[in-house]
């Protein structure tokens, strides 16, 4: 007799990461359903070429009511909860509300899985929980975060371990470190380093405008880090995993190697910085130790930071040049 068919409700299925899930979700057999808020404009174009395939909710972090009752319409077997306010620079400007939904929203979703049981539950945590703390940054580095949006995962991450310890359940945190792709939003600094390349190889641009530029990350690319996401609720016990490359690179490296892509050498020419798009307080070096998760969960990444530069370029060229 066939097993029965695994169910999977992601939170924040239209974004970058829901968008990669849903699709190794569906690869592997999956019936995937997806909470999205309610809004008067579209926002499924990471998701379009798979919606018919999908089930979508409508719900809300803020509200926890709306929550339950999906929890227990769907009865899933993995909730993966990615949904937030994941912009750290507009966490400053909006801090109520991004302690609201990336920190509390937290919350009411383990209240959700809690009251449904059953269900293995996983966190997406964040290498902004680190901020100031020296590298290499491990699964045992205390955490130091340097805005709103860091200080609220932090909350998340030791809620999602106190329900583990409190109520047995099958609950990990994936600390994950910076990582991007084509579908990363438009702000972020990546997306806008790709995007302006493109724009000003093809003369309909002509600078970028930056922040920091020393500020160094480990970038990794999110199709591979949804794949860890996915390992972490097939093992027998839940924990906690850093998921990172294990190597870092500056703002200023991912500039010069983007404009390398469009065979720009002169880069510094359409390149100026501004302090407007400084955080009020840095985070400078974010470095990973992924150890922990080759061992237990046999993850390493797949893609290098120069393939992963050249796709976000060539997906961006792509689209201005059509």
């Amino acid at each position: 007799m066939a097993s029965e068919q695994r169910k999977a409700l992601i939170s924040g299925i239209t974004g970058q990461d829901g968008s990669y899930l849903a699709e190794l979700l569906l690869e592997k057999g999956y019936e995937v359903h997806g909470i999205m808020r309610r809004s008067s404009s579209f926002s499924t174009g990471r998701i379009d070429h798979i919606f018919d395939r999908l089930n979508i909710h409508y719900g809300d972090l803020s509200d926890g009511s709306a929550l339950g009752r999906i929890m227990q319409d769907v009865g899933p077997d993995e909730v993966y909860n990615l949904a937030a306010q994941s912009h750290v620079k507009v966490s400053f400007e909006v801090p109520e509300y991004t302690g609201d939904t990336t920190g509390l929203g937290t919350l009411r979703m383990l209240e959700a899985v809690k009251n449904t049981g059953g269900i293995r539950f996983y966190q997406a945590s964040s290498s902004e929980m680190f901020g100031a703390s020296p590298p290499p940054q491990n699964e045992d580095t205390p955490f130091y975060p340097r805005s709103p949006y860091g200080c609220a995962k932090v909350y998340s991450y030791w809620i999602t371990k106190n329900y583990r310890e409190a109520y047995g359940l099958h609950a990990s945190n994936g600390i994950l470190f910076n990582h991007e792709s084509p579908r990363r939003g438009e702000t972020f600094v990546t997306r806008k380093i790709a995007k302006a390349v493109a724009r000003i190889k093809l003369g309909l641009q002509s600078e970028l405008v930056l922040g920091n530029l020393e500020a160094q990350r480990d970038w990794g690319h999110a199709r591979d880090f949804v794949e860890a996401m996915w390992r972490m609720l097939q093992q027998d016990t839940p924990d906690d995993y850093v998921i990172a490359t294990g190597e870092t690179h500056s703002v200023r490296e991912f500039v010069e190697r983007a404009f390398a892509v469009v065979d720009i050498p002169n880069w510094h020419d359409f390149v100026r910085t501004d302090l407007r798009y400084y955080r009020p307080t840095e985070v400078d070096v974010l470095l990973g130790d992924r150890s922990k998760a080759f061992k237990q969960l046999n993850w390493k990444p797949t893609v290098s930071f120069g393939e992963l530069v050249y796709e976000m370029v060539e997906a961006e060229l792509k689209i201005y040049e059509s």
